[in-house]
């Protein structure tokens, strides 16, 4: 009687460490592709906060200068101030809804400064201010930031969630509840590319 015993628990044993080994990969993995999709994410977040925060400088630039374009201007901050208010944290990564709309505003943000520095090259006299040079490069700079942040952003996701379909990490990821994130795409075709500025000083 022992000696049937013995094989069937070995058997188990043996199955349960088969089955341990295989959820470890996902155990240890998965978190580590996590964190580094949240860290890109933060690296978008931080680019997108640095072009809001270039606006108000460039807008004041172009007020002083063209009085008659308040409504651009009105609408370039009341855009700003609907992508800065828009947040999503590393935990809503995973919820298209949330995403749909941080990309709304920030898409909306982009075509409003787009349309404000379309405006402001009517006026040749403010395209000789400094100021003006400065933050036109300035914004350019940041247009790239946050396309290679999108980009490196995107690869994580890629990464993390090709990780937690396949097996075995997607034992690891299920024990642990982990699901797939969602990438950051452009809500309207075209919209991922950054108004062109070239040609415009």
């Amino acid at each position: 009687m022992s000696c049937t015993r013995l094989p069937r628990a070995a058997k188990a044993l043996l199955v349960v460490m088969a089955v341990l080994s295989l959820t470890a990969c996902g155990f240890n993995s998965v978190p580590t592709k996590q964190e580094a999709a949240r860290a890109k994410w933060a690296d978008v977040q931080a680019a997108f906060q640095e072009r809001a925060n270039l606006v108000p400088n460039l807008a004041a630039v172009a007020k002083g200068a063209a009085e008659q374009e308040k409504e651009i201007l009105t609408g370039v901050a009341d855009a700003r101030a609907r992508a800065t208010s828009v947040q999503v944290s590393a935990e809503d990564l995973n919820d298209p809804a949330k995403m749909q709309q941080f990309q709304a505003a920030q898409e909306q943000f982009g075509q409003s400064l787009g349309r404000l520095l379309v405006s402001v090259e009517r006026y040749p006299d403010l395209k000789s201010i400094l100021n003006y040079q400065m933050l036109q490069t300035q914004l350019e700079g940041q247009e790239n930031r946050i396309r290679v942040a999108i980009r490196d952003y995107n690869s994580a996701v890629q990464d993390y969630n090709t990780e937690v379909r396949t097996f075995p990490s997607m034992i690891g990821a299920r024990l642990r509840g982990a699901g797939a994130m969602v990438p950051y795409q452009a809500v309207t075709p075209g919209a991922e590319v950054a108004p062109s500025l070239e040609g415009k000083m």
